[in-house]
């Protein structure tokens, strides 16, 4: 398991292995998944959680050590009201069946991002299944829900300031990132977007500093564990330098984390 804790690579220069330790995925193109089959999008939505199960176990076979995905943001409001409803019911619904298995399987689950907008009853749910699973250490699962990075970097900053209520400067990376929604995990080593489109999208801005980036086609209903198998390998290849020159990974030999990351599989 990855050592606990935000970590920053401007600041530090991670380990690096051939299994990326933290996946961030923003899990798009299920609406269009339901539209290729004539199926109205809310069923695309139902099929993705069953993806969003498959890749939960991929990962934990993997070794990866943290998933965080991206289910529902900020903007996302500004959705027709009838599919937003939805996902909040799916939300529920799917909190109730799953966080039982979750728990007897080792997986801490939790929800980051502005939780006020949300029925208080999907709130209590929410809290629920994060006390439930507190103790648990197999695997973390975080879900970013009503969530955008420009609001966790300004939530941040405010924390920070209420913290050191008579400071005005001076203040470090650690002061904001004991701030950040997910202060408890290390960078994301791994960014995955489905669906083809080709941007973060407002998520993690300060933490996907240094994630390797990698896009596909395939729709997210129709991620599983062989597409996750894919992105993995693309990560295997890149050369994680953090600033440094490619001269100076040969001649340290894996000081601090060899690259491509392959070569400490």
């Amino acid at each position: 398991m990855a050592k606990a804790g935000f970590t920053s690579s401007t600041r530090d220069i991670p380990a690096v292995s051939g299994i990326p330790s933290h996946i961030a995925v923003i899990m798009d193109g299920n609406g269009r998944w339901a539209r290729k089959r004539f199926l109205p999008r809310v069923a695309g939505h139902s099929r993705g959680v069953d993806a969003l199960r498959e890749v939960i176990r991929a990962c934990m076979d993997r070794g990866v050590a943290y998933l965080t995905v991206f289910a529902f943001s900020s903007e996302n409001w500004r959705r027709p009201v009838e599919e937003v409803s939805f996902l909040m019911q799916l939300f529920m619904k799917s909190l109730q069946k799953e966080v039982e298995r979750l728990h007897q399987n080792g997986i801490r689950f939790r929800v980051v991002g502005d939780l006020s907008r949300f029925d208080p009853s999907l709130v209590t749910m929410i809290r629920d299944a994060e006390t439930l699973t507190a103790g648990n250490t197999r695997f973390n699962l975080t879900v970013a829900a009503n969530y955008g990075g420009r609001w966790e970097i300004i939530d941040a900053v405010n924390k920070m300031l209420e913290r050191n209520p008579d400071k005005r400067s001076g203040f470090t990376e650690d002061d904001l990132a004991a701030g950040l929604s997910t202060h408890f995990a290390p960078e994301p080593d791994l960014f995955i977007r489905t669906g083809g489109e080709k941007r973060i999208s407002n998520f993690l801005l300060w933490q996907l500093a240094y994630a390797e980036l990698y896009f596909t086609d395939t729709l997210w209903p129709d991620f599983g564990a062989e597409a996750l198998d894919k992105a993995i390998e693309s990560y295997r290849t890149r050369e994680r330098r953090f600033g440094r020159t490619s001269e100076q990974l040969t001649e340290q030999g894996g000081a601090g984390g060899a690259t491509p990351a392959g070569r400490h599989a």
